[in-house]
């Protein structure tokens, strides 16, 4: 039997399943409950949190944006800023994997908190290799 990761770094794709209810949703939830009963320490780089609102605000508008982000304020995830290293980091996994720029943020944090990351994004296929991955759904995606 496979050992539950004892830290989560969560992407855009898993805070945006979660915020819209959508596949994968109940896993982002167990996983932010564990936090909240400190079983797990939930991670999130504010370059992903970025993401999240800019695709929170051309679908909701600036009110949507507000909202998401008191909602995610109250959730308990440790929002970590792109210092030096971790900008170094993900900039060396983008020139190595195709990956978004931000998508390599939450790929190099993981690698630095020896965390598994929590996505559905096919994308993360490219560096499983280098981190551990908590698919939602339960299973991996198909190949982009």
């Amino acid at each position: 039997m496979k050992a539950e990761p004892l830290h989560f770094v969560l992407d855009s794709f898993a805070v945006l399943a979660y915020l819209q209810k959508e596949a994968g949703e109940l896993l982002v939830q167990r996983v932010l409950d564990q936090a909240s009963r400190l079983k797990t320490e939930v991670f999130m780089c504010l370059v992903n949190l970025g993401e999240v609102a800019y695709i929170t605000e051309r679908k909701f508008g600036p009110k949507g944006v507000r909202a998401m982000l008191a909602l995610i304020d109250q959730l308990p995830i440790a929002l970590l800023a792109a210092d030096r290293g971790l900008t170094l980091a993900a900039a060396h996994i983008k020139s190595q994997f195709p990956l978004s720029y931000a998508d390599a943020f939450a790929a190099a944090l993981a690698l630095r908190e020896q965390a598994a990351l929590l996505t559905g994004d096919a994308e993360f296929r490219h560096v499983e290799h280098l981190i551990s991955i908590s698919w939602l759904a339960g299973r991996k995606p198909r190949p982009v």
